[in-house]
């Protein structure tokens, strides 16, 4: 009598976890947990990397600077996690220089940091400046001037944006999903230095999708005995990969934009005819302007623009 009780035990354990395993295949497909101990490793790219990575090769590189990218929602994280901290990055300038330099269409020059490599060369020139003054000093080359000036920053970050889920349960044994859809903005314009005027302008929004599921079981085997289990993961889109793939895909329609008003020039313009990355990016632009237009403007002209001829 002892052994078959158990035996009836098992029988609705083995049950009710198939049941669950079941509803659990149905709902999601579960991945294993990361190890905690891992070694560190290089920021997983993007497709929006892939994109950056292969554009047509330039005419001639643009030396560009970056004073700063600031965070302009104003957003923190709701308490209780922390009332203080910021929703969004505040490396978004950091994550910029490395886009446009990643790109090969932009030279950046340190500008977020210039009074430290001001205070260096000064440094440099202490050091190396001879006691005898009929010695020549120390001869640093000249700062590289920026043709380009980028401006922009992290505009908007919207929680809740969308909200669902779903559950189901059956004889004590079921299961639920939930999910939450953030989004964040970031807008990027190119200045030309000579007039201040803004060569072009875009605004990229990425969605940032977090993702739960839960399932367990809960079931009375016996007299005053009572079976509780329960299993679940949760999956959060990481907010500082979301705005480096909006910086890096607003890169990329910066530069595309420039390909077609003709403010740069390609190293071949049979590349921009057939780079796949420009065309889409062309189409992607007139749809969202509702512009039915596949070709580069007529008007545009190399001889208008400074910067067309790569100096």
């Amino acid at each position: 009598m002892h052994l078959h009780f158990h035996d009836r035990i098992l029988g609705v354990l083995l049950s009710s976890l198939s049941g669950l395993l079941l509803l659990a295949g149905c709902t999601a497909t579960q991945v294993a947990p990361s190890n905690a101990k891992s070694n560190a490793q290089l920021t997983p790219a993007t497709r929006i990397t892939r994109d950056l990575l292969h554009l047509p090769e330039p005419k001639g590189k643009i030396v560009v600077a970056v004073y700063g990218f600031r965070d302009q929602t104003g957003q923190y994280k709701p308490s209780p996690d922390s009332s203080f901290s910021t929703s969004v990055t505040q490396g978004g300038a950091s994550i910029l220089v490395k886009a446009l330099k990643d790109s090969g269409w932009f030279i950046p020059v340190e500008r977020e940091g210039l009074q430290n490599l001001l205070t260096e060369r000064k440094i440099v020139r202490a050091i190396e400046t001879p006691a005898d003054p009929v010695k020549p000093g120390v001869n640093l080359p000249p700062l590289l001037a920026a043709t380009i000036l980028i401006e922009g920053g992290i505009v908007s970050f919207e929680s809740n944006v969308r909200t669902g889920g779903s559950g189901a349960r059956y004889v004590g044994v079921g299961a639920n999903t939930q999910y939450r859809v953030d989004q964040v903005t970031v807008n990027l314009r190119s200045v030309d230095i000579r007039g201040g005027q803004i060569l072009n302008a875009v605004s990229v929004t990425k969605t940032i999708y977090s993702y739960e599921f839960s399932a367990g079981i809960y079931k009375f085997v016996g007299f005053q005995r009572l079976l509780e289990t329960e299993t679940g993961f949760t999956r959060n889109e990481p907010a500082q990969l979301a705005v480096k793939e909006a910086i890096e895909a607003a890169v990329v329609h910066l530069t595309v934009q420039g390909l077609r008003d003709q403010v740069w020039l390609a190293k071949s313009e049979q590349q921009v005819l057939n780079s796949q990355i420009v065309q889409t990016y062309l189409r992607e632009n007139e749809t969202n302007i509702s512009v039915i237009d596949g070709e580069f403007p007529s008007h545009a002209s190399s001889a208008t623009s400074p910067l067309a001829s790569g100096e």
